[in-house]
């Protein structure tokens, strides 16, 4: 049963990319954004109002129930901003300019790596040789897949700068796993993905209505990215997250994600004619084997220097895959 799990929660995942993909042709970026997020928050409002209210009628006498501070509201909100608005504009931007779904996921998908070392010395936690090894490696490997895309027959119209936009949303969520790892309350996973979808629906909104962009097409085209995104993107891949998460642990799901690139490289060269020669290919097993190096480097611990003073903490993968699944249950409500 956890296989198949497994197998859906990777093509439900990675669908994202493709539903990214799908609408960029028919609508802008923040258009696209506004109609996914907008019905997602108005649909995860009411049902925390219906769910409050039902536990009111069924205990009149616990009270309100617990609220969340003004402050924690606030840092919710930026988080918010970071791992959803921010990460997803750069994320459909990237795809709208012209990069291809493979590359892009490829380059979300170095989030654990980026997370492991540049994150680490400043929650005051170690990294090894060998895992500032795989993050190089990994960086390679994604230079390998931006490099063939980038000379492949069908993005030569491409501009240069196109490929950094997804590495801006890298960064974008990055920063959001740091924020959501300070914050000291502990948000419930389904209130922190209410509210940033909410953030999430006013941000893309606003920005849809200031550049003109807030009507939506009346086009099919448009209307299957919408549905294919909220269904398979947000229901399926976020819903078979929690799921799989409960089931399997946090390693186990982690080491899913990196299979999102190869998948969505292969899912967009098949539905969109995307490049997938050679190159692009040992780029993604460069970065598949990026994982290993920095898993090992946990497994065999070398001298460390802590670059921030204090006790020792976790180190390695096992702090940094926290640190990512941490960022991956407040982010965007699944891809």
């Amino acid at each position: 049963m956890n296989v198949l799990l497994s197998v859906a929660f990777v093509i439900t995942w990675s669908s994202g990319f493709i539903g990214a993909k799908l609408g960029a042709g028919s609508a802008s970026a923040v258009t696209l954004l506004m109609w996914r997020f907008l019905p997602l928050a108005l649909a995860l409002l009411a049902a925390a109002a219906l769910a409050r209210h039902i536990r009111r009628r069924r205990h009149p006498r616990d009270g309100p129930g617990r609220t969340l501070s003004a402050r924690t509201v606030g840092r919710q909100a930026v988080i918010g901003l970071l791992s959803q608005s921010g990460y997803l504009l750069t994320v459909y931007w990237a795809i709208q300019l012209g990069v291809s779904s493979g590359t892009t996921a490829l380059i979300d998908g170095t989030q654990p790596l980026v997370a492991g070392a540049l994150l680490g010395p400043l929650l005051g936690q170690y990294v090894t040789r060998s895992q500032w090894l795989g993050l190089l490696l990994g960086l390679a490997g994604v230079a390998l897949v931006t490099t063939a895309d980038a000379h492949s027959g069908t993005s030569t119209d491409v501009a240069w700068w196109a490929y950094l936009v997804p590495f801006l949303g890298m960064l974008s969520l990055v920063a959001a796993t740091f924020l959501e790892r300070r914050a000291r309350a502990d948000v419930p996973p389904m209130t922190a993905l209410t509210l940033h979808s909410t953030v999430s629906a006013a941000v893309f909104s606003a920005l849809a209505l200031a550049t003109g962009d807030a009507l939506p097409p009346a086009t099919a085209e448009f209307w299957t990215a919408v549905t294919w995104l909220v269904v398979l993107s947000t229901f399926g891949g976020y819903g078979l997250y929690w799921l799989l998460l409960r089931r399997s642990g946090v390693t186990a799901v982690n080491t899913l994600m990196f299979l999102m690139a190869p998948v969505t490289a292969v899912w967009g060269a098949l539905m969109f004619g995307e490049p997938f020669g050679l190159q692009t290919a040992f780029g993604l097993a460069v970065v598949i084997a990026s994982v290993q190096v920095v898993r090992r480097g946990e497994r065999r611990p070398e001298r460390r220097v802590s670059l921030t003073p204090g006790p020792a903490r976790p180190s390695g993968a096992s702090a940094f895959l926290g640190e990512l699944t941490r960022a991956r249950r407040v982010m965007r409500g699944g891809r």
